[in-house]
């Protein structure tokens, strides 16, 4: 077989890089470890910046989006049980769109199948060879069959798991980690949100979020131990826990249900440099990680597929290697701005074991200068709507 493109990686970055390219006439295979059903079965954010809205409509992907989507222009900010709102059209004439990531994935899902574009499932084994040559391939097992593809470039859009940073040699890369002592549990459940607009909440017993997929779908989250287990926490505890961590005019008129699904997610930065190593490119998780708060995991990584795919057009169409060569570097400026927003944001809002009351202090002052500062306001909001590419 031979390609343009391998897209190692059939997740929502790896997807919509697929779809740009066939816009631009580029040809690519996109290789998923799992199967269709797995990956439209995680439960992931759907806190969408303009940067993403733009390339999905750009892709042609975008009108379930839109029809069914929450334009929201600002968020809630709650401590000590008051609460204030921060207006994101008011600092940047601009908003987000609340659209469940799973349903993002089924709509380019659909837009690939609509226009043939080859999908491998459960491949296992897969090899990138030759990424630092002009000839790269990739090998992989599919049903007890061994394949190789030959392509002109490789997007390894698989994951902090996946195989393709891994490919990278351990003297090349520069990795860099913080791992938070604390997590997120969160629930899923049948129930109006609480809120037209989402509230993060800085409570004296650990963050909370309150969240949404839709007007009857409810994603709801509470800081907990590192070591913590979802089991261990009934129906009735985690609501229980929720309302003392909301303001009380939330809590009052919080409905609640049984939970859809109820999981543990670990909060940690990571970044990898470079992004790019010959003919292999990485795009999203298979680079960076950030935490959840502020919802950046997959908004940095359309803006990664965003500079793959400007310089994937401008080698085929120009012949020119400019935009390539200068991926990695626009890519990683824009991160570490994110990585940065997403730790100053999670510092913020969770309470870490060994806080001291001097830390405490200091969160409370700058949740002040945020609530009373006009500047401090419109730095979050452009960090929130999202950098400019």
């Amino acid at each position: 077989m031979r390609t343009q493109v391998v897209i190692v990686g059939g997740g929502p970055s790896g997807l919509l890089l697929g779809q740009l390219l066939y816009k631009a006439g580029i040809e690519a295979i996109v290789l998923e470890r799992k199967s269709r059903a797995h990956v439209l079965g995680r439960i992931r954010a759907g806190v969408l910046e303009r940067g993403l809205v733009g390339l999905m409509g750009e892709a042609g992907v975008d009108a379930r989006m839109k029809a069914e989507g929450f334009v929201h222009d600002g968020t809630l900010i709650a401590y000590d049980n008051d609460m204030f709102r921060v207006d994101f059209t008011q600092h940047t004439d601009a908003t987000v769109l609340v659209y469940g990531q799973t349903e993002l994935t089924r709509d380019l899902y659909d837009a690939r199948d609509k226009t043939g574009g080859e999908t491998r499932f459960e491949v296992d084994k897969v090899v990138i060879n030759d990424a630092d040559t002009d000839t790269p391939f990739v090998t992989f097992d599919q049903d007890g069959t061994h394949h190789r593809i030959d392509c002109d470039f490789v997007a390894g859009c698989d994951g902090f798991h996946g195989v393709s940073r891994k490919t990278i040699p351990a003297s090349v890369r520069r990795e860099y980690e913080k791992v938070y002592p604390f997590g997120w549990l969160g629930v899923l459940s049948e129930t109006p949100p609480v809120n037209d607009e989402l509230i993060y909440a800085n409570s004296d017993r650990g963050f909370a979020l309150c969240s949404m997929r839709n007007a009857n779908l409810s994603r709801y989250y509470i800081q907990c131990d590192e070591g913590d287990d979802a089991a261990n926490w009934s129906d009735d505890a985690f609501w229980d826990e929720l309302r003392r961590r909301i303001p009380p005019t939330a809590a009052e008129t919080l409905i609640t249900g049984p939970a859809l699904e109820k999981s543990i997610a670990p909060l940690r930065s990571f970044v990898t440099e470079p992004m790019r190593w010959g003919r292999l490119f990485l795009c999203g998780d298979a680079a960076h990680i950030v935490p959840p708060t502020g919802a950046k995991g997959l908004n940095t990584a359309a803006s990664d597929v965003h500079y793959l795919n400007q310089g994937l057009r401008q080698f085929y169409a120009d012949n020119d290697t400019h935009g390539i060569d200068v991926y990695s570097e626009k890519a990683l400026a824009r991160v570490w701005k994110t990585e940065r927003f997403s730790w100053w944001f999670s510092n913020l809002m969770h309470h870490s074991p060994g806080q001291s009351a001097f830390d405490k202090k200091m969160q409370l002052a700058e949740l002040a200068l945020l609530r009373d500062s006009p500047e401090a306001q419109a730095a979050m909001a452009l960090n929130y709507v999202g950098l400019p590419y």
